[in-house]
């Protein structure tokens, strides 16, 4: 079955994607919209991760950026059964003991609801700001996977040594309620795609079209046979916006909308290519119309996903 989850709005609003009305949204609107996730059927509700934005770049894409776990610690509060997933975490930006204490804490506090989603970044200054490599951004984050692993593993006492990080003797409670937390990569690049296949509980593609994602994922699974991993991995898309029924207003040439029954039919094309979860986005005016477009898909849209 395809499961269906969903980046948060407010918590990030980049011009790419944000509605106007987020601009004057606030933790009541976020509580609001995650509740109605869980209450949905949806997988998952995702946050984002930048620490601070240039101002070459703020225009574009503004400095409106939650913590990924203060805010999903908040959420997990509000909620009960919906996963907790950071799209994605910058983790190269920290030390992976600082990582590891932020997101296990979360993981016992939710019950074991997180998914840790990572992801390379983008913003040179911000790394340099912080005084972690950009240019060797990749060779962390691969590094830094491995630190995570054996530091949310289920020793108290973690181990690991590698060329950046070692740590060794150094206890950490408490412990994620998980007995592993999946791992989920972000990115489509060829050194993304490749990162995913070899390290991934799963993958997180970061605006492939339809027509180059069945390559995409051909690539990952092949990766995984030659490596010889057998295990599975949880594929991901991330699908058009969507608008279910009739808006009435200009929701974009992009936009998927209209009957029900119309949407499913052309969402059931990313089952064929063996994705497993799809991440979804409404177009909306207020966060009433996004709460109903939320339930709308949920009833009306997803049982008919896999028909």
């Amino acid at each position: 079955m395809v499961a269906y989850g969903m980046q948060l709005p407010v918590q990030s609003q980049s011009t790419i994607y944000a509605e106007p009305w987020e601009a004057a949204a606030g933790p009541g609107d976020l509580v609001e919209v995650a509740r109605t996730a869980d209450r949905s059927g949806f997988a998952y509700v995702a946050v984002c991760d930048h620490v601070a934005i240039p101002r070459r770049l703020a225009a574009a894409m503004s400095t409106v950026w939650y913590d990924p776990v203060a805010t999903l610690s908040f959420l997990a509060a509000a909620t009960e059964r919906v996963r907790l997933l950071s799209h994605v975490a910058v983790v190269g930006l920290r030390h992976p003991l600082v990582t590891a204490k932020q997101y296990a804490t979360l993981d016992h506090l939710s019950d074991g609801r997180l998914i840790l989603g990572v992801g390379a970044g983008h913003v040179q200054e911000e790394f340099e700001a912080l005084g972690a490599d950009f240019g060797r951004r990749g060779a962390v984050l691969d590094e830094t996977i491995d630190a995570l692993r054996a530091a949310l593993g289920p020793e108290e006492f973690p181990h690991f040594a590698g060329e950046r990080f070692a740590f060794s003797g150094l206890g950490q409670r408490p412990r994620p309620a998980q007995a592993e937390v999946p791992v989920w990569i972000g990115g489509s690049s060829p050194a993304a795609v490749r990162r995913a296949a070899l390290k991934g509980d799963g993958w997180l593609p970061q605006g492939d079209p339809r027509d180059t994602l069945p390559a995409q994922i051909g690539r990952v699974r092949q990766q995984r046979q030659d490596a010889g991993i057998t295990a599975p991995i949880e594929i991901g898309a991330i699908t058009e916006p969507l608008y279910v029924g009739d808006a009435g207003w200009d929701v974009g040439r992009r936009t998927l909308t209209g009957k029900p029954d119309a949407l499913a039919e052309s969402l059931r094309a990313y089952g064929a290519m063996g994705v497993d979860q799809i991440q979804v986005r409404f177009r909306s005016r207020s966060r009433s119309e996004l709460t109903d477009q939320m339930a709308a898909f949920a009833a009306d849209v997803a049982p008919h996903l896999d028909t």
